[in-house]
């Protein structure tokens, strides 16, 4: 592969989470792998300077240099010639929103800020309300307000125990407290966060400080090495983090396309169902997150729905209204945790004059705007794309809430005025607020079949029809060809093939149901919607050590919120929760009921994961695999699904597969390495082959087993729903393919197709999936 051939779009990518236990110098060590793999791309997380410790780099202290602790830029660049080495290109992951600054000494520019304020060469780069801090920067960091007793001078610094703080010039002297008094920041009680804050954050996350990248002079430091990288050839594509918390995307994705020299850049960006990007953007498309429902929901049985959501009121007692839930979950947030970004908002609206309206006090604005917040469809809007969900959301707001008309009327305007800084805070904010409300909240509260409780997803969305996929695999070909497509992220809540084994349960869900009140009533928890949930990761993951699953259902219940939470565990219930748990190993009873459901399941649930890596690698778009999910992949969320990879045991199982082995569908998961190769490989080799998309049709008994499309020249055949077709078998079920002789590239086998079609009996005999070439 030329330079040339590496800056087009990538036929495929393959994710690496490099971090201080898989360097730089390692990822360089699989180059060679990636490439028999068949992929073109590696495509890695963020590489720059990042806080100390850090596994995912998200946590960026410094632009101008690539993380020691990741092998720095010697190791960087063994990286990059060992890609080249074997024709590869890179991918590389960038986050624009946001600093690190858990550890100010680590963070050059905020060092400065705090050492100088405003008059800092960097204050403009930080998103700080000076005004409303009194000219001071506020820093949770504090265990309580009396604690400000304890810090210390030592060596021209303020400590608070480990940390370490700048002095400005001039003010180190008297005791730390009047040293203190006289900094251009003020440390306070971390409880004081979710009201107090001066400085846009990342979400909720106090160490991760909001830059301001619209201000070109702030992009093009922070950008000055990415850009120079991708000069020099060595980065030829994009990545780009939480796109939804800058003031101006468009803008931003404008600049960079002019800098980058329009190399492939994709956003991760989480559309709502239904919901497109912004034509306008300068983008391939998104990380693939709404691929990733498209194929997840195919595979999923809607017949199940009625008996699941059953099971969920009978654990619940009562009915759950999914849309009240993810209202009062994103209240809660705006109420609580993102509360200090809805106060300033209501500062930079209150100096409008709220529109002339003097009978909209403080109170009613405030309630006003967290319902708008709570309320709104999307993560964000982003004006004047979007406005629809803003008028939408208004009239919802008043059909409600009769009591804040006045009020909401009065923000209506002052939100749909495009660029304005009252518009563009809200659209910044708005985002924060579903994501920690719906993904880190109502998906942890709402068990009733947690497959469909992911990123991307909707879980009150049960399964779709083969002719909804089709049709949204053609606009799909038709709107977004080089976007992303993918089914594990380092942010998934699931891995792939735990939804798929998850998956079967809609196919028996009241088996399902039997089995879970048997432990339920073995094992009773006060809350059972959350023992639901329980049940349903630990038979989706199992076998899975006890330490992994222990350390799941805490982060869990704590994300849930309703039983315990991170700010406020309760010990006790904890104690039950672990207990729980612990009964999966410890009880013989409980352990061989776990076993023999999934031993039950586990082969359709290995089926379902073909079907569905072979759907993701063949949709329209650019494919990506997550690092290690060649073969089955059983993690649940962070940092679960960032353990390490074994490469040895992948490049042996390809290099039997290479000298023609055609393995059976067991616990090697080599028949799903088969999958992703063999189709990698075509990818990269026959793109002419991946040009369009049209539905073949299926006719017979089990046609709706069955999902099949040719994408101008590779046909795609999967099964859908096994456990259903185990109990009926294919029969007359056959491919309606023009005649003639076609060829699986996975088994290499030879079938024939004649005016009744091609026998899906004879075709998938060895594997639940084919890739039909002519022959």
């Amino acid at each position: 592969m030329t330079e040339d051939d590496r800056r087009r779009v990538p036929a495929a990518t393959y994710r690496l989470q490099v971090h201080a236990g898989f360097r730089l110098e390692d990822a360089a060590e699989v180059a060679g792998y990636l490439a028999d793999l068949g992929v073109t791309h590696a495509y890695s997380s963020p590489l720059l300077r990042s806080a100390e410790g850090s596994n995912h780099g998200y946590d960026t202290v410094d632009h101008a240099h690539i993380d020691e602790a990741r092998g720095g830029r010697a190791g960087f660049d063994r990286f990059v010639a060992g890609l080249h080495q074997h024709g590869l290109g890179l991918v590389l992951d960038l986050v624009p929103n946001h600093m690190g600054v858990d550890d100010p000494a680590a963070a050059p520019w905020w060092w400065d800020v705090l050492k100088h304020g405003q008059d800092s060469a960097h204050a403009a780069a930080f998103d700080i309300d000076w005004e409303f801090g009194g000219g001071k920067v506020r820093i949770p960091v504090l265990g309580s307000a009396d604690d400000v007793q304890k810090l210390e001078v030592v060596d021209g610094e303020l400590r608070y125990y480990d940390n370490r703080f700048p002095i400005a010039p001039g003010t180190g002297a008297g005791t730390p407290q009047e040293v203190h008094a006289r900094q251009h920041y003020e440390l306070v009680d971390w409880r004081r966060a979710d009201a107090d804050l001066n400085y846009r954050r990342f979400f909720a996350i106090n160490t991760l400080a909001g830059l301001r990248v619209e201000d070109p002079a702030i992009f093009d430091a922070t950008h000055e090495l990415v850009l120079q990288l991708v000069d020099d050839g060595a980065v030829d594509g994009l990545r780009i983090d939480h796109p939804d918390g800058l003031a101006d995307p468009e803008g931003y994705l404008d600049r960079l396309a002019e800098a980058s020299g329009n190399r492939w850049t994709v956003v991760e960006k989480i559309l709502e169902p239904g919901e497109d990007l912004p034509e306008s953007w300068r983008t391939a498309g998104t990380t693939g997150y709404d691929a990733l429902a498209e194929v997840d929901e195919v595979l999923i049985d809607p017949a199940g729905e009625a008996a699941l959501t059953a099971l969920d009121t009978e654990l619940a007692g009562k009915d759950v209204d999914y849309e009240q839930l993810v209202h009062d979950c994103k209240r809660e947030v705006a109420d609580g945790m993102l509360g200090s970004e809805v106060a300033r908002l209501v500062r930079v609206i209150g100096k409008l004059g709220w529109a002339g309206n003097s009978a909209v006090d403080v109170a009613q604005q405030t309630e006003a705007l967290a319902e708008l917040l709570a309320s709104f469809p999307v993560y964000r809007s982003y004006l004047p794309d979007g406005r629809e969900h803003l008028d939408a959301t208004v009239t919802a707001v008043r059909n409600r809430r009769p009591d804040l008309v006045a009020a909401v009327d009065a923000l209506h305007s002052v939100l749909s005025s495009a660029g304005s800084e009252a518009a563009t805070r809200f659209e910044q904010t708005s985002g924060p607020v579903m994501a920690k409300g719906v993904e880190d909240s109502a998906y942890y509260r709402w068990a009733r079949f947690v497959a469909l409780n992911e990123v991307g997803g909707d879980p009150a969305r049960f399964g779709s029809t083969v002719a909804e996929f089709h049709a949204a695999q053609q606009r799909r070909a038709e709107r977004y060809p080089e976007s992303m497509t993918t089914l594990s992220t380092h942010d998934t809540k699931r891995s792939e093939d735990v939804r798929a084994r998850l998956a079967v349960l809609a196919e028996l869900p009241s088996d399902w149901a039997q089995l879970v009140r048997t432990l339920l009533e073995r094992h009773p928890l006060a809350d059972r919607p959350l023992a639901h949930l329980v049940w349903q990761n630990i038979v989706g993951a199992w076998p899975l050590s006890r330490e992994r699953a222990q350390a799941y259902v805490e982060k869990a219940a704590r994300e849930a919120g309703t039983s315990t939470t991170w700010t406020n565990p309760v010990q006790e219930f904890e104690e039950h929760l672990h207990a729980l748990v612990d009964a999966a190993y410890d009880d013989p009873a409980t352990t061989a009921d776990i076993d023999a459901f999934v031993t039950r399941i586990a082969p359709f649930g290995r089926s379902n994961s073909m079907s569905q890596k072979l759907l993701q690698l063949t949709m329209p778009g650019v494919p990506d695999v997550y690092q290690g999910t060649e073969l089955w992949d059983f993690s649940l969320v962070d940092p679960d699904n960032r353990r390490p990879v074994d490469y040895a045991l992948r490049r042996k199982l390809l290099a039997d597969l290479d000298r023609g082995e055609i393995p059976a569908v067991d616990d090697s998961g080599a028949a799903k390495l088969l999958v992703v190769s063999r189709v990698l490989r075509a990818r990269r080799d026959h793109p002419e082959w991946f040009g369009g998309y049209e539905p073949v049709g299926v006719t017979g008994s089990a046609a709706e087993h069955l999902v099949a499309y040719d994408r101008g020249g590779a046909v795609v055949v999967a099964t859908r729903l096994p456990a259903g077709l185990a109990a009926t078998g294919w029969g007359d079920t056959a491919l309606q393919l023009p005649t003639g002789a076609w060829r699986d590239l996975f088994t290499g086998e030879r079938v024939v197709s004649d005016m009744d079609g091609l026998a899906v009996d004879a075709l998938l005999t060895r594997l639940p999936v084919a890739l039909l070439t002519r022959d």
